[in-house]
């Protein structure tokens, strides 16, 4: 059930990468069945889509190679060609630059996510370098979402309390990590997840976050 968000302590709003930002789904799809070819292995599933979608790639080949005497060779293969090629794939979300035009300077943002050494060059060629204050990619972590060290990592940079930030992501990990850091979640374009507030569409969020000028 939605409730209100309290708007007046809010600070911070942390975001997800794919799924939130950019509908990644079709770049994934083709980078990690191009993966699976070099193999001589069928395309994912819509359930391994579903997998590769919210976990760090390394986690995401272990998966499609699981019990797979080619497991070593195919994270090898990964760790040498690149995810450059496939940004281009990404769309960004409607309404996404205006919404982060909009939440500066009031507030402060920040991105959690399970990519790993693609996020930069995501934002660098996506133009949105300037809408963040802090990122914190797989890398910067010891344990990736679902364990909340990234938020707890970004709170503790910006000298916040969990209620003084707002996480919007669209998976049941996004949701499990916002739990454990006792964050306010957001969902985004999934009303299956337990959230404090559902939203649809970055206008919904700017209707609830209200420009404290």
């Amino acid at each position: 059930m939605d409730v209100k968000l309290s708007v007046e302590q809010v600070k911070l709003v942390i975001f997800d990468c794919d799924g939130v930002m950019f509908d990644s789904k079709h770049a994934n799809e083709v980078y990690y069945n191009h993966i699976l070819a070099r193999f001589g292995k069928p395309p994912m599933t819509s359930r391994q889509s579903r997998y590769v979608h919210m976990h760090t790639a390394d986690q995401s080949i272990a998966h499609l190679f699981s019990d797979d005497p080619l497991a070593e060779q195919a994270l090898a293969y990964r760790h040498q060609i690149s995810y450059f090629p496939f940004i281009p794939l990404m769309q960004p979300e409607p309404y996404l630059k205006a919404f982060l035009e909009y939440l500066r300077p009031t507030y402060k943002t920040a991105i959690s996510t399970n990519r790993s050494d693609t996020m930069n060059r995501v934002l660098s060629d996506h133009g949105l370098q300037a809408y963040f204050d802090l990122v914190i990619s797989s890398l910067d972590v010891k344990r990736p979402k679902p364990h909340p060290e990234s938020l707890l990592k970004i709170l503790n940079h910006f000298s916040l309390s969990p209620h003084e930030a707002i996480y919007v992501g669209d998976s049941e990990i996004d949701e499990s990590a916002a739990k454990a850091a006792a964050i306010p979640f957001v969902a985004y374009k999934n009303r299956a997840l337990l959230a404090t507030v559902h939203v649809e569409h970055f206008r919904d969020l700017e209707i609830l976050l209200e420009r404290k000028d």
